[in-house]
């Protein structure tokens, strides 16, 4: 008899029960058993740590699934099904509709639920809570009318919400019943100097206060605090703590712990043998976590554990903290508190900085000290390397003051730490884990792949500089160069390519290449010299050979869309149009059938325009005194702003003016990544500036400039760089620090990594407002350079009949073979022919070798192939000619149609010859994909 598969139901799926699935599948436990999950959300597991960021980037970059399917088949998972019942002598899960699921084992992740305090009124209208994506549509639609709104509750979840309410423009207030911000994380120093910070942006605090009575007939009206004044508002939302999701365990009988959760074992199994309970609904020992990180370690267990091998335990877990709050960095690690024994607080606080910093010490048997804990608040710079530091034994120096201080006040001190080290708590990964994954017979060669691999970094992000670190002091140590070349072809970093350019004044690919890299360059480093040399010479990106160097969307001076056609995006400066300009924009539209869309950096998309058209829709903008938009390419976005003091009551200065006037100063600027701004008329911040490369804050004596905000992987807020600044100076630093991140930066290096790489905020402070390397002339010039060369690109293209030749659909006439001569095909790029209906991509080398092959990605589905970078890469020690796919970037092998990066996906090829100067296309080959 055939050995029946178990069946396995898992109850929730939040990032707990994903992770669960997860390490399942990695383990093989699908193996054995059938996996089906019950997600009571309409949506798959997203990322709730990073939930604030969802109005910045939206649902799907939260997503830990989107496709909402799991690779493995035997893994099967249900949306929007509420579970009713648990009946645990049947084994039988019974959902609200009525279904019913058998299991051998089941898994409890039903997570937590806000916890709503029994405030008279709490039922009124416009009262939230702050847990899910759809909790924060809804507080995104009250807030379109609101004026003001408060957060009862100033924890984690608290500020969390807060910023949700801030960014929505909604003047905020937290209430929090303790003396003190985060009162379970930080002290009251530390407490005292986040409130600063909080009120600093705009909001107003109210702490050790109690909230007496929601105010309001249908909908709320005001917050009644018990002495004091009632607060007029338009929203309330609750953030004062969770609560275990057991109600399924209490009514199939299973124990529950004495504030609530499931009760476990310590491989977080309930009182029936087959029931097991992880994340915020188990209470293993009788505590519930409230954090990621023990949700995921007791997943783990638990898969250990149904595998039948040495099972692990959960026996606590590490509550240390890291995050950015309202753009204010706060940490807390070990014995915060200082309630071991004999425990010694050592404190640096800077009151002017808003910087709090305490390290909880004891001495140990040799007289030296350890590290029991600390918070630190207004700079967390220095977590990643004493949170390991917790526990694992290591003396601290002599004076362990030093490890706190400022840069240039304590000594540097640089700490070692043993392999048993937790370098990611959430995770659990070691360093040792991180050494494995770099060691001979390692799979690894650099701090991404360890990530890709141990997952140390991948969900809080707080511990990628010191794995970056501890994989760079690895092959240090073994005598390996640390590689920081920017690809084969240029064993460099992008900064010291920049200085070379720079010094040689090189003004051609060819020259560089052959100069200082070999080969023929790639689609990393073309777009990286293409972006240098028009930073240094500003000028057209589409001239002479130049043109082939460019990026997917460079190179059509449009942003390439998933099905092959662009959109345009007319230049809005400062969100500042004219009746007559929309009329424009509403009538191009119209007439070429383009799908509009405002985007959020205050202007007009207009999507679905063919490459062929795109000339003549510049024409149309051109003519009405517009010109399009950089919404693509790595350069200048736009400077978004509020209405300032123009219109706003609230507005003490004109925001306005000032974005319109810097993104005309900016426009046009190409960088190592995209740039955007954004000024806000006064400290409600409407305008989100903090969320920008750079912003601009108005105040009643000038202007506050913030640098290194921005969205992506690892969102973060911009920091005061200087405050009450007149508008000369306001532009004079927003050169240099402009200027010093195109000159410094990695490839592709958002801001606010780049500040951190390079020493911090104090270090760019000090090299754009202190002058501390005398370079404020020099970048100040070549900021000059560019603001008086700059020109509009589209209308120089449509006013150039050679750069217009390359905006058509097909160079041959129909079905014809004969598609052109080769001197119309540039080396080292490709064009497009219809051959007996199908398109064809017809690529030509640097060396005059001609190749053929479909035009249609096999990854999108969309004819652009054509329009890829033709470079070469090293592949078995043969130099391999490839183009790489505008749309994902997949190289494919020119000779052969094969993807370079994966075998088992090719395209087409064809026969390609040259007669008498034509390029002729022949019969199509079969594909070699294996």
């Amino acid at each position: 008899m055939a050995h029946l598969r178990k069946q396995l139901v898992v109850v929730g799926h939040g990032m707990v029960g994903h992770r669960f699935v997860q390490a399942a599948i990695e383990r093989g436990l699908t193996e054995t058993h059938d996996i089906t999950v019950l997600g009571e959300e309409p949506r798959p597991a997203y990322d709730r740590v990073a939930l604030t960021s969802f109005f910045e980037v939206g649902a799907e970059a939260l997503s830990f699934l989107p496709d909402g399917v799991y690779d493995d088949p035997r893994v099967t998972l249900r949306l929007s099904t509420e579970v009713a019942s648990v009946d645990v002598e049947s084994r039988i899960v019974t959902a609200a509709d009525g279904a019913t699921y058998s299991y051998d084992e089941l898994v409890l992740a039903t997570g937590a639920a806000p916890f709503v305090p029994p405030v008279p009124g709490r039922e009124l209208g416009n009262v939230f809570v702050y847990r899910t994506i759809e909790d924060l549509e809804a507080i995104r639609a009250a807030s379109a009318g609101a004026r003001a709104g408060a957060v009862i509750g100033g924890g984690l979840l608290g500020l969390e919400a807060a910023n949700a309410l801030h960014q929505l423009g909604v003047e905020t207030h937290v209430v929090e019943m303790a003396p003190r911000l985060m009162a379970v994380q930080v002290d009251d120093a530390g407490g005292a100097t986040l409130k600063r910070h909080v009120e600093e942006l705009g909001l107003t605090v109210h702490t050790g206060v109690v909230t007496d009575e929601i105010v309001g007939a249908e909908r709320v009206e005001g917050l009644r605090l018990k002495d004091a004044d009632t607060l007029p508002l338009d929203i309330v939302v609750f953030s004062a703590g969770i609560r275990p999701r057991d109600a399924l365990a209490r009514a199939a009988g299973l124990d529950v712990a004495e504030r609530g959760g499931v009760l476990v074992d310590e491989q977080c199994r309930s009182s029936d043998p087959s029931v097991w309970a992880i994340g915020e609904c188990a209470a293993p020992g009788g505590r519930m976590y409230g954090l990621v990180a023990p949700g995921y370690a007791m997943a783990e267990v638990v898969v250990d554990t149904l595998l039948g091998g040495a099972a692990g335990a959960f026996t606590g877990a590490d509550m240390s903290t890291k995050l950015k709050l309202l753009g204010v960095d706060v940490a807390s690690f070990g014995d915060a508190f200082g309630t071991t024994g004999d425990a010694l607080e050592l404190v640096f606080a800077d009151a002017v900085a808003g910087v709090y910093k305490k390290l909880v010490v004891r001495e140990d048997a040799t007289g030296g000290h350890e590290l029991l804990g600390g918070i630190l608040v207004g700079d967390a710079s220095a977590y990643g390397v004493l949170r390991p530091l917790v526990g694992s034994g290591i003396p601290l120096p002599a004076n362990p003051e030093e490890l706190i201080l400022p840069a240039g006040r304590g000594a540097g001190v640089d700490l070692g730490l043993p392999d048993e080290a937790q370098v990611c708590s959430c995770n659990d990964v070691s360093k040792g884990d991180i050494l494995a994954a770099v060691a001979d017979g390692g799979t690894c060669d650099d701090a991404g792949c360890v990530t890709a691999c141990t997952r140390a970094g991948s969900t809080c992000g707080s511990c990628k500089p010191i794995v970056k670190k501890i994989v760079e002091e690895h092959f240090a140590a073994a005598g390996k160069v640390v590689d920081r070349s920017l690809c084969e072809h240029f064993a460099m970093s992008r900064q010291e390519l920049f200085e070379i350019v720079a010094v040689h004044g090189y003004n051609r690919f060819d020259d560089i290449v052959a100069g200082h890299g070999r080969g023929r360059g790639c689609d990393i480093c073309k777009p990286a010299v293409a972006s240098i040399l028009a930073s240094l010479l500003n000028h057209h990106v589409l001239d002479g050979s130049n043109a082939t160097l460019q990026d997917t969307n460079d190179a059509y001076l449009a942003n390439l869309q998933k099905n092959g056609t662009y959109s345009v995006v007319p230049r809005i400066p400062g969100g500042e149009i004219t009746p007559e300009s929309l009329i424009v924009i509403g009538e191009v539209a119209r007439d070429y059938g383009l799908y509009t869309k405002i985007t959020g950096g205050q202007r007009i998309d207009l999507f679905g325009a063919r490459m062929e058209d795109l000339p003549a829709i510049w024409k149309r903008l051109v003519d009405a005194g517009m010109e399009s938009g950089h919404a693509y390419g790595k350069s200048l976005r736009t400077v978004k702003s509020c209405v300032g003091s123009t219109w706003c009551r609230y507005g003490v200065q004109d925001s306005v003016a000032l974005a319109v006037e810097l993104e005309l100063r900016y426009r046009g600027l190409r960088s190592p990544h995209k740039i955007k701004g954004g000024v806000s008329g006064c400290a409600r911040e409407c305008a989100e500036a903090r969320g920008k490369d750079f912003g601009v804050i108005a105040t009643e004596k000038g202007w506050n400039l913030y640098v290194g905000g921005n969205g992506g992987a690892v969102p973060a807020h911009a920091q005061l760089l200087a405050g009450d600044i007149d508008r000369e100076t306001l532009v004079r630093y927003l050169d240099r620090y402009l200027m010093y991140y195109i000159r410094t930066a990695d490839r592709l290096q958002r801001t606010a990594s780049w500040i951190d790489e390079i020493g911090g905020l104090e270090r760019v402070r000090a090299v754009v407002v202190d002058d501390s390397l005398g370079l404020a002339d020099e970048l100040e010039a070549a900021m000059a350079r560019h603001v008086d060369s700059y020109f509009d690109e589209w209308r120089a293209t449509i006013e150039d009949p050679v750069k217009l030749a390359r905006f058509v659909s097909f160079v041959n006439a129909p079905d014809e073979p004969e598609i052109c001569r080769i001197d119309q095909i540039a080396r080292e790029s490709g064009v497009s022919a219809l051959i007996d209906g199908e398109p064809v991509a017809v690529f030509r080398t640097y060396d005059d070798e001609l190749f053929a092959l479909s035009d249609v990605d096999p990854y999108g589905g969309a004819a652009v192939l054509s329009r890829g970078i033709v470079g070469t890469r090293t592949v078995g020690g043969e130099q391999v000619p490839f183009v790489a796919s505008p749309l994902l970037k997949h190289p494919f092998d020119l000779r052969t149609g094969v993807c370079l990066d994966d075998a088992s996906v090719s395209v087409a090829t064809y026969d390609v010859r040259l007669v008498d100067g034509v390029v002729v296309v022949g019969a199509r080959r079969e594909t070699l994909a294996s």
